[in-house]
């Protein structure tokens, strides 16, 4: 069975093109998706994804009405094919029914991957260059100046012993448990 999906980004687009062309290949079943391509909440997508049964073919309009991203096209792309369902893209003539559709997607799939190799490589040359100079990611450790202050604030008051934890998180703007590390690393 040919299973058509059709995505436009906003409300205000529509869906004409791509459900004559949908309906022009012969879909019997189109699912109708009004969401960006990088929502993660993609609820018609998921449906079809979980009617798809083997000997189906997934049909869309262009190959960005499925993917969000090269990566995310090549996966769902490849969990149709590790279900036995094939996929056409009508105006990118990509059709993996075909040895030349296989072909063209393993391209792709191989240029992703390669682009994830040198993204890879890219950020470990940069952390070995930083490292080599003597910087090193992340937060600095131990407390900024303002938080050192509160947390000297926080150790009077605690020593007094006139104030509880509570009260003396209330006076300074932070929560309790943030109080009792301020006392802690104060006194360390």
């Amino acid at each position: 069975m040919k299973i058509g999906y059709a995505r436009v980004s906003t409300q205000d687009q529509r869906l004409e093109l791509q459900l004559d062309a949908l309906a022009q290949h012969g879909c019997g079943q189109v699912y109708k998706e009004k969401k960006s391509g990088k929502s993660k909440d993609r609820p018609e997508l998921e449906k079809m994804i979980g009617q798809l049964r083997s000997g189906d073919t997934v049909v869309v309009w262009k190959l960005d009405r499925l993917g969000r991203s090269l990566r995310d096209l090549i996966d769902l792309v490849s969990e149709f094919q590790q279900r036995g369902v094939d996929f056409v893209s009508l105006q990118d003539g990509i059709n993996t029914v075909t040895a030349t559709g296989r072909f063209t997607f393993n391209i792709f799939a191989s240029l992703a991957e390669f682009e994830r190799e040198i993204i890879r490589e890219r950020t470990s040359a940069g952390l070995q260059a930083a490292k080599a100079r003597g910087r090193t990611g992340g937060r600095p450790a131990g407390l900024s100046k303002a938080a050192m202050e509160k947390a000297k604030s926080a150790k009077i008051l605690h020593a007094s012993g006139e104030k509880s934890v509570g009260e003396i998180a209330k006076i300074l703007g932070i929560g309790r448990a943030t109080c009792y590390r301020y006392i802690a690393q104060a006194e360390g």
